[in-house]
């Protein structure tokens, strides 16, 4: 019934495949139509794929069947300083596994995205990005640009839709869409307002939302309505950012696809519509965004 645009498998089993194969076996009852299983680093996708076929091994054939009908997985680098710095051999890399991944006889045809790519100019040492003041020089500035529109013209090369990342950095994001010309993806747990909603939608992206939205106070809960109700039934996603964010009643606890359910009740109840008319919404953006009609 749920479709999940944006997860981090592998994190949110802590590596262990037996507790892989229990949440993939939670999604197959909970209907699963869509999940997507995101990319942050150039090294990634072989690992990625590996535990997931770690996990179906320990699963039924019948119920195998059922993961290989809706998962599927994005490559992309996330703006760590580090490959900021390397951005150049990373995207290289990134070119080269992709390829690679392609090749695979049994998810090959499952690359649907790049990304997570984009821009953060948040820091706070206590979140999990650990990044800090230093991360943000201007070389490294420059750098992390340079890495997005590398991706952003992989992406029109490869003509695959783009997971944007963006954090604080509503106009230079902007800046890199319109340089690049490539209007095609996600922008992912949107963190902006109505404004930033209308440049973002009047260019052709798609706007995902996940748990952080069941956080508003009471303070900004009619601005968050005008939000979820501004973003057309045509253009709206929704995803976990499993193992983060997870939403309200579950605030603090890892998150995992499982837990989509609340967000959509959330975006359901203020849009005025019931779970399962916007299910059928989200459903048909991600068959029309992946090309999977």
């Amino acid at each position: 019934m749920y479709s999940d645009t944006h997860f981090h498998f592998e994190g949110l089993c802590e590596d262990d495949a037996q507790k892989g194969s229990q949440i993939l076996l939670q999604m197959n009852e909970q209907s699963t139509v869509f999940g997507l299983d995101i990319g942050t680093k150039c090294g990634d996708m072989e690992e990625r794929l590996q535990f997931l076929k770690e996990c179906l091994g320990k699963m039924p054939e019948d119920e195998r069947k059922k993961v290989l009908s809706y998962f599927y997985f994005s490559a992309g680098i996330w703006p760590d300083p580090d490959e900021i710095r390397e951005r150049k051999l990373c995207v290289q890399r990134l070119g080269e596994e992709i390829q690679k991944f392609c090749a695979d006889d049994l998810f090959g045809s499952h690359l649907v995205a790049i990304g997570e790519c984009g821009l953060d100019h948040h820091w706070n040492i206590n979140n999990p990005d650990k990044r800090s003041q230093d991360d943000f020089t201007d070389d490294l500035i420059e750098g992390e640009r340079e890495l997005f529109l590398m991706q952003l013209e992989l992406a029109e090369e490869l003509k695959l839709p783009v997971v944007i990342h963006s954090r604080d950095a509503f106009e230079e994001t902007l800046s890199c869409l319109d340089e690049a010309g490539w209007h095609n993806g996600i922008i992912h747990c949107y963190s902006y307002g109505i404004d930033e909603a209308r440049e973002f939608l009047n260019r052709g992206w798609y706007i995902a939302l996940g748990g952080a939205v069941t956080y508003t106070k009471k303070s900004k809960i009619e601005e968050m309505h005008e939000l979820l109700n501004f973003i057309p039934r045509d253009r709206i996603l929704l995803e976990t950012d499993a193992p983060y964010l997870s939403p309200v009643p579950l605030r603090g606890q890892k998150n995992t696809p499982l837990n989509i359910r609340h967000t959509y009740e959330f975006i359901a109840s203020h849009r005025g519509v019931s779970v399962e008319e916007l299910s059928a919404d989200v459903d048909e953006n991600v068959r029309r965004l992946f090309k999977l009609i």
